[in-house]
């Protein structure tokens, strides 16, 4: 490990696949050559969010799965997709999931980047769709061929030991033991884990919609 690295507590983080995009942005300003790609790992959604959680785990492997999903065997284009969250930011963890996701695809709400002279652009490709609310579904499209795909998540189907929640509440009101505090780290990692590798059946459904 070196000393200018982030030393986890989770030794699993470095397992979790790697999700590989190119991003023509990048290589028409210089920070990467043409033939390279981004390599986003587990550990970058963690330092964006400041934690790890089920939904921070969630959200890459949905957008992992999108992107497999839309571009088969070819390198995902990061800042060509567009992304709809279907419900409003505020509903259930929409806010730190569209964040990772939009890490990683480029997508990103008005705040996001105008573009060059009508390339590049990123701004206004993640919206959230009030009208249309599903919990945990997020449209994904490509913006070159409007391929599109849902990704659903189900985060109600991840393992859960029944001791977790009196844990939670000792650990929030600061009654906990260091021994629990540790016990309590140690099966909320467990959740993480459970979604990264998807030690449960059903925790993402994928369904591939007709193009526009």
């Amino acid at each position: 490990m070196c000393m200018n690295e982030t030393k986890w507590k989770q030794h699993f983080y470095d397992d979790v696949e790697p999700i590989k995009l190119r991003d023509p942005l990048a290589v028409f300003l210089g920070a990467i050559d043409e033939k390279e790609e981004f390599i986003f790992t587990y550990a970058d959604a963690v330092k964006l969010a400041g934690h790890s959680c089920p939904a921070v785990s969630g959200a890459y492997k949905i957008t992992g799965k999108a992107l497999e999903a839309l571009y088969g065997s070819q390198t995902p284009v990061r800042g060509e997709i567009s992304v709809r969250v279907l419900g409003s930011v505020h509903h259930g963890a929409n806010g730190p999931i569209s964040q990772v996701i939009s890490l990683i695809t480029g997508a990103a709400p008005e705040t996001g980047f105008a573009g060059l002279s009508g390339e590049f652009a990123r701004k206004d490709k993640l919206v959230f769709d009030e009208a249309n609310e599903e919990p945990n579904a997020f449209i994904f499209t490509r913006d070159d061929n409007k391929r599109r795909v849902k990704v659903t998540y189900h985060p109600e189907k991840v393992p859960q030991k029944e001791d977790m929640s009196g844990l939670f509440m000792k650990c929030v009101s600061g009654t906990a033991t260091e021994k629990e505090k540790e016990k309590f780290k140690e099966l909320w990692q467990a959740k993480v884990r459970a979604v990264l590798f998807e030690e449960a059946k059903g925790l993402f459904t994928i369904e591939r919609l007709d193009a526009v």
